[in-house]
C-alpha cells in the first residue's frame, strides 16, 4: 500500500453508497459529505498557500546566504579600514589636543590681560567714588550749616550768611565725573 490515495472534494461528492434495507440515513451521508468535501478543499487550499509560502521562504533563505556571504566580505573589508581609520584618528585627535592647548593657553592669557584692566577700571571707580563720597559730605555739611543759619534766622531774626561754597561743589563734582 505504498501507493498515494488522494481524495479531492469532488470525489468525496461523487461518492454512492449502496442503499440497504438497514442501512445509513441518506441525508446524513449528504450532509456529512458535503462537510468532509468543503474540510478537504479548505485543507488544499491551505497546502497551495503554504507551498507558495515554502517558495517565497526558499527564495529569502538564498537571498539571505547570498547576503551573509556579502556581509562577510564587508566586515573583512571594514575590519581592515577600521584598523587604518583608528591610527588616522589617534594622529588627529593628538593633532587636535595640541591646537587646544595653544589655543587655551592664548585664551588664559587674554583672560588675565582682561582681569588687569578690570582690575584698573575697579580702583579708578573706588577712587572716583571716595572723591564724590567726599564730595557729597561737604556739600551735606554746607546745606546742613544753611539749615541751621534758617533756624537761627527764625530764633533771633538775624539774616543768614549765603555760602558760595555750593557753586565749587559743583563744578568739583564735574570735575571727577570727567576723570
Amino acid at each position: 500500500m505504498n501507493e498515494e490515495f488522494e481524495l479531492t472534494p469532488v470525489d468525496v461528492r461523487a461518492q454512492e453508497f449502496r442503499k440497504t434495507m438497514m442501512g445509513y440515513a441518506t441525508p446524513e451521508v449528504e450532509d456529512f459529505k458535503e462537510r468532509l468535501a468543503g474540510e478537504l478543499e479548505r485543507h488544499q487550499r491551505e497546502k497551495v498557500q503554504l507551498e507558495e509560502r515554502l517558495v517565497g521562504f526558499r527564495e529569502q533563505l538564498k537571498a539571505f546566504r547570498e547576503r551573509e556571504k556579502a556581509m562577510n566580505e564587508a566586515l573583512v573589508a571594514a575590519q581592515a579600514l577600521k584598523a587604518q581609520m583608528e591610527e588616522a584618528a589617534t594622529k588627529e585627535a593628538e593633532l587636535v589636543i595640541r591646537e587646544a592647548e595653544v589655543e587655551a593657553d592664548k585664551i588664559v592669557e587674554r583672560a588675565r590681560t582682561a582681569e588687569a584692566a578690570i582690575q584698573r577700571d575697579l580702583e579708578t571707580v573706588q577712587r572716583q567714588f571716595g572723591t564724590y563720597v567726599a564730595s557729597f559730605r561737604r556739600l551735606l555739611d554746607r546745606q546742613m550749616s544753611e539749615v541751621d543759619a534758617i533756624s537761627e534766622f527764625e530764633l533771633d531774626g538775624r539774616p543768614p550768611v549765603v555760602d558760595d561754597r555750593v557753586d565749587e561743589f559743583e563744578e568739583e563734582e564735574e570735575t571727577d565725573n570727567d576723570q
